[in-house]
């Protein structure tokens, strides 16, 4: 099962769309990851009409209408794995232990809000995954999203993917 992950797209304040290479994973995708931080309603209902399967949440960011649309926290099971999906975590000391505290029946957690790539895993096997963002990078020479594959209870093939700069606007 390929998955797609991402979060913190912001648009349209960040970019005005989604960028080309993210747009094209979308149909070699099984599932599609958005850790929140949309933005616009318009993001949401284009990911629903080009994914096989989305699995969403709000972030801080998301106002009203998308908040009455997704979960604050998502849980799906995939491939034999237990995912969690939630924007937050808190500061990156400590995210580890905490994670594996408040999520303790989950093999992967896809989460957003810091625009910061991670992949690292918790005490008792807890794979905390955050794509970064693709469309701001922050302080990040990049921006990025992940794909990764899931099947007999095993996540695989992980990898961030960085996107070339957008074009300066004048």
């Amino acid at each position: 099962m390929r998955l797609l992950l991402m979060s913190d797209t912001h648009l349209p304040k960040r970019a005005k769309e989604l960028p080309a290479p993210l747009l094209d994973e979308l149909p070699r995708a099984d599932v599609v990851f958005h850790a929140g931080d949309w933005v616009d309603t318009a993001t949401l209902d284009l990911l629903e009409s080009r994914s096989a399967r989305l699995v969403g949440v709000y972030g801080n960011n998301d106002g009203p209408e998308l908040r009455a649309r997704l979960p604050e926290v998502a849980y799906v099971e995939l491939g034999g794995l237990r995912f969690a999906v939630v924007h937050e975590t808190g500061a990156a000391q400590g995210r580890e232990a905490r994670c594996a505290v408040r999520y303790p029946d989950t093999d992967v957690l896809v989460f957003g809000h810091s625009h910061i790539p991670w992949d690292t895993t918790a005490p008792g096997g807890l794979r905390l995954l955050n794509p970064g963002s693709p469309t701001d990078r922050r302080r990040q020479p990049h921006c990025t999203y992940m794909t990764a594959t899931a099947a007999d209870g095993r996540l695989t093939d992980v990898r961030l993917h960085r996107l070339p700069p957008r074009p300066v606007s004048r």
